[in-house]
């Protein structure tokens, strides 16, 4: 932090040591906010939260394939057999679903929003939470068994 900035940047703008900023440092105002934007279109911060919800619904598909190859490759064998590769499988599996329901879902609420429609309900969140209750329950199975 500089020491223009922050607590001390306004100690000393006080004092008269440093120029108070010019304006056009100021925040102003987007066309979006001031009402002067195409009404054909969705406000651009929807469509941006859109987009950045499924960047997160990505991440969370490449952690389960990460956790899928990792739980293949680097987790010892249970004594059970074939339950390290059927959950790692099942992770792979989930990953590949959840990254095409996701541009789906992207899919789906950028076409609503731009005709005015009401969202549809996720389908992805439901499932998600299911397998990976089943998931997690398997392993907790598998712990105890062992």
């Amino acid at each position: 932090m500089s020491s223009a900035t922050g607590v001390a940047g306004w100690f000393r703008r006080r004092a008269g040591i440093l120029p108070r900023p010019s304006v056009a440092c100021q925040a102003t105002t987007v066309p979006s906010d001031e009402g002067e934007r195409d009404p054909d279109f969705p406000d651009y911060r929807f469509t941006l939260a859109n987009e950045r919800t499924f960047l997160a619904w990505m991440r969370t598909s490449l952690a389960l394939l990460a956790g899928g190859i990792a739980l293949r490759q680097v987790v010892p064998s249970f004594e059970v057999r074939h339950v390290r590769t059927t959950l790692a499988v099942a992770a792979v599996v989930l990953s590949l679903v959840l990254a095409v329901a996701s541009y789906v879902r992207w899919n789906q609420i950028e076409r609503a929003m731009r005709r005015g429609e009401p969202l549809p309900h996720p389908l992805a969140v439901p499932v998600l939470a299911t397998v990976i209750a089943a998931v997690a329950g398997t392993v907790a199975v598998v712990l105890l068994v062992r």
